[in-house]
């Protein structure tokens, strides 16, 4: 027997649910914007790749690169957040939330500082890999950890809002760029460097609050740490009840768990091929459908529109930030639904519309079109639809996989449905705008509302009730001494997976 595999004892708890029956506090919105800043430097991130795009291409920018490079350029930022998600996921599990999402968001620092001094496409295409590493990082850590603390009855539009501050920073990158783009006040070769230092700014910030954000609970009971997870609770309860001026109720629920000091690999990687399929062919076609809609258009969308409307590359960054406002009103205008309304029809529901709303797209790149109005309509009702589906792809898996494989799992799914979907993508849109056909164009739209409409239907068949019910309940944690031996239960496999008690 391995270090891996020892017992340390088994314990009851009612941690998750003391957790759960939380109101809303002062410390939720620490996690808010201690853990929800990321998704804010990932949209400037990816969001400034595409506001500089053309620019970067353009004689005298200081670096010798083309469309179909920053295609390419995009690409490989994804390989690297799919990678960066892969090793530090599985490390998240093992050493904890707080000290993987200190460490990736340092990663991704000095990666984004390193891209602002980028002399040629090589160089470049580093630090995107390493820059995405640190990203795809901060997705396991990040996701596994927002959904340990928040309360189950708002943990749908509270996750959904979070991952969609993604187009808050895609907004403040392509406002920005306007002004690091203007020539009159930068070179043309210094402005886009300067671009990626906002980032790093934005980083620093969010690095100083997070400090302030507690390990999971959760994390903590389960690897023998039962004693911390009960401080750092009942330092929660005494903060809320002070703000709030009353006593909280009794926590009803308790979990029986086998205590472990980790939990090995290979029983990990049993969890979605033996105990869960069903939900592992979910999770595959939701990150498949948005990675290869959104990676392809975000990375793209500045040279389509100089290249197609002809927008002038110090103006791009107006309609992307246009662009993203639409990607985050989804989020914020649907999120409750998906608490209220619920998981299934609303996941299908945005997945479906937003694929009816990418083939009309396609249609009026096939038509020959070149009203910059009509497609910029078109294009942001089409991304309102799909942000609210594309953070539920996050959720989702978050939600339905026991909590000692979360955070792997989150790595596991936006790795490989992103080399599939958020690779080619890119890859597919820069290579068809650099040939300048309209019509070759519209395949690519063609085939993002294809994969899209594929995971909606998925999820009609697959998906999970998870709203308002507790984490615990929709998957049994793998060392609850109860819960896999019964597979039949809402949380002890896929003959389960369409329901969970709230």
């Amino acid at each position: 027997m391995s270090t891996d595999d020892i017992q340390l004892g088994t314990i009851t708890t009612k941690v998750p649910a003391r957790l759960d029956r939380l109101p809303w506090s002062k410390f939720h919105w620490r996690v808010v914007l201690g853990l929800g800043g990321v998704w804010v430097l990932d949209g400037l991130e990816v969001t400034m790749v595409g506001s500089v795009a053309a620019r970067l291409t353009e004689k005298g920018s200081g670096i010798d690169i083309d469309a179909a490079q920053i295609g390419l350029a995009g690409a490989i930022y994804i390989t690297g957040a799919c990678l960066g998600a892969l090793f530090f996921g599985q490390l998240t599990d093992r050493y904890g939330r707080k000290k993987l999402f200190m460490i990736t968001l340092g990663v991704y620092l000095v990666a984004t500082i390193a891209t602002a001094f980028s002399f040629a496409p090589w160089f470049f295409f580093l630090t995107r890999f390493f820059t995405g590493a640190g990203i795809g990082g901060e997705y396991a850590a990040i996701n596994s950890a927002i959904d340990e603390l928040i309360p189950a009855r708002v943990r749908g539009r509270v996750d959904l809002v979070i991952n969609g501050s993604y187009w808050l920073g895609a907004a403040v990158g392509g406002l920005g760029a306007v002004v690091l783009l203007n020539t009159a006040l930068f070179p043309i070769d210094v402005g886009w460097r300067l671009a990626f230092g906002i980032g790093a700014v934005l980083g620093i910030g969010v690095q100083v609050v997070r400090r302030n954000v507690p390990e999971s609970p959760r994390w903590l009971f389960i690897h023998g740490q039962e004693q911390e997870a009960e401080r750092i609770v009942g330092g929660i309860e005494d903060s809320i009840t002070q703000e709030a001026g009353e006593d909280l109720p009794e926590a009803e629920e308790s979990l029986t768990v086998r205590q472990r000091k980790a939990i090995p690999f290979r029983e990990i990687a049993k969890v979605a091929i033996e105990l869960y399929p069903k939900r592992a062919i979910l999770g595959f076609s939701l990150f498949v459908g948005q990675a290869f809609l959104y990676n392809g258009v975000t990375f793209n969308l500045g040279t389509l529109l100089t290249g197609f409307y002809g927008v002038a590359s110090g103006s791009v960054p107006w309609f992307i930030a246009l662009w993203a406002i639409a990607n985050f009103a989804g989020p914020v205008l649907l999120g409750h639904f998906f608490d209220s309304v619920g998981r299934k029809p609303m996941i299908s529901g945005t997945y479906l519309g937003a694929a009816l709303v990418a083939g009309v797209l396609a249609i009026i790149m096939l038509s020959g079109s070149t009203s910059l109005f009509l497609f910029m309509a078109v294009l942001m009702l089409c991304f309102f639809i799909a942000s609210a589906g594309a953070s539920a792809a996050y959720l989702t898996v978050s939600e339905i996989f026991p909590m000692e494989t979360r955070a792997l799992a989150i790595a596991f799914f936006y790795a490989i449905g992103t080399a599939v979907g958020g690779i080619s993508g890119p890859l597919l849109f820069g290579n068809l705008i650099e040939s300048g056909d309209r019509g070759m164009v519209s395949i690519a739209f063609f085939i993002g509302a294809a994969v899209m409409a594929l995971g909606g239907v998925v999820e009609i068949f697959f998906g999970v009730k998870a709203e308002r019910a507790n984490l615990e309940n929709i998957a049994m944690p793998l060392t609850a001494t109860e819960g896999k031996a019964d597979n039949g239960g809402q949380g002890g496999g896929d003959e389960g997976s369409d329901t969970a008690s709230s």
